[in-house]
């Protein structure tokens, strides 16, 4: 059920794209930091230099730019992320905790590293240590698979306030659709936190620091949300690449089964797993409950977090744009034309970085209590011109896959997860087989 572009037109809006950056990148004019993450430059090595708290073992305090994987790793390898989640506003953390964080991997490779991001805290945070392994059941770890991460070769990193951190290369292979497990102790934080609220995920946490252990008998706290860490990234062939999903609670997971992996991105990482000539084998999913196209709320808008959810991560070739229920369904005035100039924007930003987007229409929401004929009308429009508008690289109709024949502006009940706005497993499903893996490609 995708609807394909041309070849030829692809590259010319992208060569157009392309030329309009450069354009615009020979005129003096002041970078902000939306246009700076825009240009994506090439990252500086050093890390910058930040005080550590009174009574911290040496750390690595590391800045928003620093030590990033590199676009090439070499001639015939480069960094992929494999894992990701879009970072939001939480509540205050406790200042002396372990965070034992269970995520699953899409595509494999070497040299992994993780992220840790502090982009919404007001004061720094210490990660005194930090460690990864495989997840054999529930908090408890597979047996000698939990290895120290270092941070510029120190064992503790400092993140300042809208900071990020790479950790160093971990030795050895990641495989795909693995469980791994990042464990953090977290010592000094204080102020609002830096998280994923709705993971979907059973992770778990413990007063103290547990992070080396690898049993289960001090992880007794469980926790529903992932804290801090936002990235996943693995080196891998230089021909293989990841695609982002950009969307909303129904990208994040939302009626899908809690701890099995059933988001539709996870069907499509299984799909593109089991495809042996499929050069996309990453899949980062940046959905956020709630979120919005144009307007912030849950979670920073799509126009706003693009740079840091999507561009920002290594070996991303494509967008998956899934937004719009939420702008439509809110009765904030929001027309057709407002939400098509929001993607518009985001097609103009992810060409000109030389990605390509895949658009998808909006899915009927008949009978969700906030449903009306006005945002019924706006729908229809919004999904005239994503299917007609030959603005996107390539296009998925969501709509048409989970609506039902017999009351089009309604999903269809054995897709509905029970409130006529969220899929449920089989519907998620669905989604992901209706994805023409190779739409995904840029140079397809």
């Amino acid at each position: 059920m995708t609807a394909r572009v041309s070849h030829h037109a692809r590259q010319a809006r992208r060569r157009r794209s392309l030329a309009v950056a450069s354009v615009v990148a020979l005129v003096c004019v002041p970078l902000t930091s939306s246009t700076v993450a825009q240009a994506r430059p090439s990252l500086p090595a050093a890390a910058a230099s930040v005080p550590v708290p009174a009574g911290s073992s040496p750390v690595a305090a590391v800045a928003t730019s620093a030590a990033a994987p590199s676009a090439s790793a070499g001639a015939d390898r480069h960094s992929v992320i494999t894992w990701g989640a879009s970072a939001d506003r939480q509540g205050a953390g406790p200042a002396d905790r372990s965070y034992r964080l269970v995520v699953r991997t899409s595509v494999g490779g070497s040299n992994a590293r993780i992220r840790l991001t502090n982009a919404f805290g007001a004061y720094p945070v210490t990660f005194t240590s930090a460690y990864a392994g495989l997840r054999r059941q529930g908090a408890e770890l597979v047996r000698g698979s939990n290895h120290r991460l270092t941070f510029g070769g120190q064992a503790s990193v400092v993140v300042p306030a809208g900071a990020t951190a790479y950790s160093d290369p971990m030795p050895g292979k990641l495989a795909a659709q693995a469980d791994l497990v990042v464990s953090l102790y977290v010592t000094g934080a204080q102020g609002p936190t830096t998280g994923h609220g709705m993971a979907m995920q059973t992770s778990y946490a413990a007063a103290g620091d547990h992070a080396a252990e690898e049993a289960a008998t001090n992880w007794t706290d469980r926790i529903s949300s992932w804290y801090w860490l936002d990235a996943v990234t693995v080196q891998t062939t230089a021909e293989i690449s990841a695609v982002a999903v950009l969307g909303d609670s129904i990208t994040d997971g939302w009626a899908s089964t809690q701890d099995e992996n059933r988001r539709w991105p996870d069907y499509l990482a299984r799909r593109l797993q089991a495809a042996p000539d499929s050069t996309v084998q990453g899949v980062a999913n940046e959905g956020v409950s709630g979120n919005k196209v144009l307007a912030d709320g849950a979670g920073e808008s799509a126009l706003r977090r693009l740079d840091r959810d999507v561009l920002s991560h290594p070996g991303v070739g494509t967008v998956f744009l899934f937004e719009g229920i939420n702008d439509i369904k809110a009765h904030s005035g929001v027309t057709a034309d407002d939400l098509i100039a929001g993607y518009r924007e985001i097609i103009e930003r992810v060409h000109a970085s030389g990605g390509c987007v895949v658009g998808a229409t909006v899915m009927p929401f008949k009978g969700w209590s906030e449903y009306d004929e006005a945002g019924e009308a706006v729908r229809q429009a919004v999904n005239d011109w994503v299917r007609q508008g030959g603005e996107f690289d390539a296009v998925v109709d969501f709509d048409r896959v989970t609506r039902s024949p017999y009351d089009p502006q309604r999903m269809l009940p054995f897709f509905d997860g029970g409130d006529h706005l969220h899929p449920n497993d089989k519907g998620m499903q669905a989604m992901a087989d209706a994805v023409d893996l190779a739409a995904l490609r840029c140079d397809s």
